[in-house]
């Protein structure tokens, strides 16, 4: 049973959970989460465990069953393929919202659903990632990306102190989780708001269109990179706080 303190019992409002994407913990939210705090909602931006991709749905999953009342379920970039899984079929999660993030069907991966014009789609993935261990990759290696990828595609929008900053601190994710294939999409039963950064190396815009269109999500599109909820917090928290009124 929940605590007061862990949800919006009474208020009307809901909570926002917010899950982060690979390579990336959930300080990527810290300007979002102000904003949101400021404008009266309870946050939880919570850990993505970057693995597997049935272990980290089930991990978001057992955290949304333990709040009372309503839910915003927000992911970024490979936060969208958890949260995807994570929620279908549980009654609290009133709405989705896809920042920049993967919206994958039933069957698909992301690392093929990013396609062709991917940064991550080089045809030699040594070139984008340090495998840890080294050598030919298995489900549980560990895949930093390089400082090039990070300053040229992952990063772009933010200035070189901070590329600087999100390439020494990211989170590995395990080429499982990638390769996994996703399973009965939320977005089916669930309303879907999607935010699209049209300068996105990583998850192109008119891939994310795609799976925008056929998730029947509400668009919004802005002038960013892949890390747009750092570089743009003021428009991502718009776009969450249109979900949450719905």
């Amino acid at each position: 049973m929940s605590s007061d303190i862990s949800d919006n019992r009474g208020t009307g409002q809901p909570t926002i959970v917010l899950v982060h994407g690979a390579w990336a913990d959930a300080s990527s939210w810290s300007g979002v989460i102000d904003r949101l705090h400021g404008d009266g909602y309870t946050v939880r931006a919570i850990p993505n465990p970057l693995r597997s991709l049935p272990g980290n749905a089930a991990s978001v999953r057992a955290f949304l069953e333990t709040l009372s009342g309503p839910v915003v379920l927000v992911g970024h970039s490979y936060g969208g393929v958890v949260i995807t899984n994570a929620a279908t079929g549980l009654a609290n999660v009133k709405a989705l919202v896809y920042v920049d993030a993967f919206a994958l069907d039933e069957g698909e991966t992301a690392l093929e659903a990013a396609g062709a014009d991917s940064a991550l789609s080089n045809p030699d993935p040594t070139q984008v990632f340090d495998f840890v261990p080294a050598g030919p990759p298995t489900p549980t290696t560990d895949l930093y990306l390089k400082k090039p990828t990070v300053f040229t595609w992952f990063a772009t929008g933010l200035n070189d102190d901070d590329k600087a900053k999100i390439y020494a601190t990211q989170r590995p994710a395990a080429f499982g989780g990638l390769a996994d294939k996703s399973g009965t999409p939320a977005w089916r039963t669930i309303p879907s708001w999607y935010l699209i950064g049209t300068g996105d190396q990583i998850i192109p815009p008119d891939v994310q269109r795609a799976m925008a269109k056929r998730a029947g999500s509400d668009v919004t599109e802005f002038d960013e990179g892949h890390l747009g909820l750092i570089s743009d917090p003021e428009t991502t928290t718009r776009v969450i706080e249109q979900a949450a009124r719905s």
